[in-house]
């Protein structure tokens, strides 16, 4: 059948755009190339209606990763700030655990418009203001994508569908041909979070709530139950302040103080108890307008162990990639659209789109970025059983700089500073918190085997999987929700 376009991605957010602008350099402009987005031309990868709805912060790995394949490379004004890394705080900030990493803080209103100039010089097409419905399929075979533009019906086909619509998917979950990609996600594997883009004066100095030179997160079971909050800098008198919860530890938590607090209540509360922040007020930059305050729901389970099927392949959130611990998803993003993109350009010059040769995309990111996101999993579930005075005790005590160098690297900590008798003598309580987190990095070493040997062809997936689903089981009986 003759096609419209070589390759289509639906959606056009940061993951979407690294895909198609990918895909472009690596076959050197040669291949019809179309990226669907449901915004306006000027709103380009406007994630709610609330904005650009995000922490704004990311790692240099991910854009790196990227420049390694197109030679692309941002600065201001996509960029606003830049960073040393993160820093961590107890409950009671007595203890912090520093995570160092060169990091950007993007300005997400203006980055997909300099993505979509840099896709445009590479012979990509947009077409914008769409809302995708469903993707095209016969005898087995993502072949397009069809919605309503201008409320007429809209219909486009390709050789491969990349999909970047987001958590919520409605391509994939209403995917109409056999694979074993998951449709669903659980309602425990997702975080609610919110944001303001504030400019503030200077009350005092306290690094611990705001250090233009890091990123700067609390952990608080109190203020951010099942999550955490942040004051991420974007200037030194401009912050990206807010947090995440989990539903039903959010729930609880208000049950056991009595309280109806939602997650804007908290976000308000949490922006008054910051002592460097004075005179508070949304951000009067032009290029923030309409992205002062906003809410999302973001996945913190390990990404979709399944990511590609005939003709059709799912990338960033749509694919649940953000990060279980932090739920950060712009690195995740930047690494799946690229290696997404290099498959799918290879797998149309080869006139291949068939599951079996876009499963090279699945095994590269598993391999590249997946393996360790199993255990992490597994360790959020277990520090969203805890409580404050634990996590003071954890913070403090059990977390050396080899697990934090292991965490920067995305990789599960082994908390090789828990000693046995020094935990008894300290006390029964501690103990059991010692043991807890040397289950969660012996089940990690056990996760991550299976991760290394994630299968190169689709029909060897479900053995594997089951394998998988075994070891995960397990752990949710321990940690349930």
């Amino acid at each position: 059948m003759e096609r419209d376009y070589d390759i289509i991605v639906a959606g056009g957010g940061l993951s979407g755009l690294v895909a198609a602008t990918t895909a472009a350099h690596v076959a050197k402009q040669k291949l019809r190339i179309l990226v669907i987005d449901r915004n306006p031309s000027d709103d380009q990868g406007k994630k709610t209606v609330s904005g650009w709805v995000c922490g704004d912060a990311v790692g240099a790995h991910g854009p790196d990763y990227f420049k390694k394949f197109t030679g692309i490379k941002y600065g201001k004004p996509e960029i606003e700030h830049f960073v040393k890394g993160v820093i961590a705080y107890s409950p009671d900030r007595e203890a912090s655990l520093k995570f160092t990493e060169d990091g950007y803080i993007l300005n997400r209103r203006l980055m997909p418009q300099r993505m979509k100039n840099d896709a445009e010089k590479l012979g990509v097409e947009f077409v914008n203001e769409a809302l995708l419905q469903r993707v095209l399929a016969d005898n087995g075979m993502v072949y397009g994508v069809e919605g309503t533009k201008d409320g007429k019906p809209f219909r486009k086909t390709a050789k491969v569908v990349i999909d970047a619509t987001g958590q919520a998917s409605v391509l994939r979950v209403n995917l109409p041909i056999k694979s074993y990609i998951e449709k669903t996600i659980d309602r425990n594997d997702l975080e609610t979070t919110g944001r303001y883009i504030m400019e503030f004066e200077h009350a005092k100095e306290d690094i611990t709530f705001f250090d233009p030179n890091y990123c700067v997160i609390h952990l608080d079971n109190i203020l951010a139950p099942g999550g955490y909050a942040w004051v991420f800098p974007k200037g030194p008198n401009k912050v990206n302040i807010g947090l995440g919860v989990n539903k039903t530890c959010h729930d609880e938590r208000n049950r056991k103080l009595g309280k109806n607090q939602d997650l804007k209540g908290l976000i308000d509360e949490y922006v008054k108890l910051n002592p460097v922040l004075k005179n508070t007020r949304p951000s009067q930059d032009p290029n923030d307008k309409g992205n002062s305050y906003g809410t999302w729901q973001v996945s913190v389970r390990r990404q979709n162990d399944c990511l590609a099927a005939n003709g059709y392949m799912i990338i960033g959130d749509a694919a649940w990639m953000a990060k279980p611990l932090d739920a950060g998803g712009m690195g995740p993003a930047f690494f799946s659209g690229t290696i997404a993109g290099k498959r799918a350009a290879e797998a149309v010059e080869a006139n291949d789109s068939s599951e079996k040769f876009l499963w090279k995309y699945a095994h590269d990111f598993m391999l590249e970025r997946g393996l360790n996101t199993p255990g992490m999993e597994i360790f959020r579930r277990m520090l969203q059983k805890i409580d404050n005075s634990q996590l003071n005790y954890g913070t403090r005590h059990f977390l050396s700089k080899m697990d934090m160098d292991k965490i920067t690297r995305g990789e599960h900590p082994d908390f090789s500073s828990l000693d046995k008798i020094e935990m008894m003598i300290r006390g029964a309580l501690n103990m059991k918190l010692a043991k807890e987190m040397k289950y969660t990095a012996s089940k990690n070493k056990s996760l991550s085997t299976l991760f290394k040997s994630y299968p190169d062809t689709p029909d060897k997936f479900p053995a594997w999987h089951s394998l998988v689903m075994k070891e995960m089981q397990e752990a949710f009986k321990r940690y349930p929700f």
